[in-house]
């Protein structure tokens, strides 16, 4: 789980397409991408229970050590987003970035035309059996066009979940994925990377918060021994702990992003039972209080 590095170069899809990775000059958010922006905030509006999530601010964001557990599609509706360490790679307004389930990352999110606002949906390792699978090659991230098709596709999408039940989300995913790979983004093929256990029990512990899910429980559902647990996640470069830090603040991360509940509500749906104690943590994973971040959310 160490930190990702970004080179930003550009590249071309199989077509000739150019893919952009620095930013235009757009003085204006362009007609499609305006669509899907409202389209989002109604469809949030409706329902906050849905397969994929809105992080939007009217100030700069400078979030460090975002973890990535899942592979995870963003699509860049307005602003410009920089991922990694000094110039990185820059995914500017009208441009998505799929980031493998590997890294952890350093991010700025950069209004422009007032708003930053980017649409987010995870996806599950097995969301990619329909492809073919490189056994040997594996990117941590690749960058395209939000075209018309991919476009339409993303409004249906959003449109669409907020009457579909939950159990035939997945089957639009993969839809997104096979919409995707058919423009001509065959690395596709090598953004999942095989779920690790720090990723299997970064899951289990995720779906018990804000319960403590004590070691020997997790050894009983992996069926290991506490002993052979502890020395895999060694040799995986993380501990337990660090896995249950990940998931705490992980999950806080995103409730300061997309809800407005009093930050002492989120400390506690993350298993703090300490306000301060939250905050101390999440300031010293990120490099910004949750108060701070959630200030960049509010006109002045």
């Amino acid at each position: 789980m160490s930190g990702i590095s970004f080179q930003g170069t550009p590249r071309q899809n199989k077509h000739g397409a150019v893919v952009r990775l620095q930013p235009e000059k757009r003085p204006n958010i362009s007609r499609p991408m305006q669509h899907l922006i409202s389209s989002a905030k109604t469809t949030l509006g409706e329902n906050n229970q849905l397969p994929f999530s809105v992080y939007s601010s009217f100030k700069e964001q400078r979030i460090l050590n975002v973890p990535v557990m899942k592979p995870l599609l963003i699509f860049v509706l307005s602003g410009t987003k920089r991922l990694g360490k000094g110039n990185g790679v820059t995914c500017p307004m009208g441009n998505f970035i799929f980031l493998s389930n590997s890294p952890t990352i350093d991010m700025r999110n950069i209004p422009e035309n007032e708003e930053y606002f980017a649409v987010l949906i995870e996806f599950d390792y097995n969301d990619f059996d329909q492809f073919k699978r490189s056994k040997h090659i594996s990117k941590q991230y690749f960058l395209g066009d939000i075209d018309s098709v991919l476009e339409r596709t993303l409004l249906q999408y959003m449109e669409w979940s907020t009457f579909a039940p939950p159990e035939a989300w997945h089957f639009r995913k993969r839809e997104l994925l096979q919409i995707i790979y058919q423009s001509g983004y065959e690395d596709i093929l090598t953004i999942a990377e095989p779920p690790s256990l720090g990723h299997r029990i970064y899951d289990l512990i995720s779906e018990n918060l804000p319960d403590d899910v004590g070691v020997d429980r997790l050894a009983a559902e992996l069926a290991v021994s506490e002993s052979t647990l502890r020395r895999r996640l060694k040799a995986e470069g993380t501990s337990i702990q660090a896995i249950k830090d990940r998931v705490k603040l992980g999950r806080g991360l995103h409730l300061v992003q997309t809800t407005m509940d009093p930050i002492g509500l989120i400390s506690e749906k993350c298993g703090y039972y300490s306000q301060s104690q939250f905050t101390s943590r999440f300031k010293q994973l990120f490099g910004i209080t949750p108060t701070e971040l959630r200030k960049t959310r509010m006109h002045d």
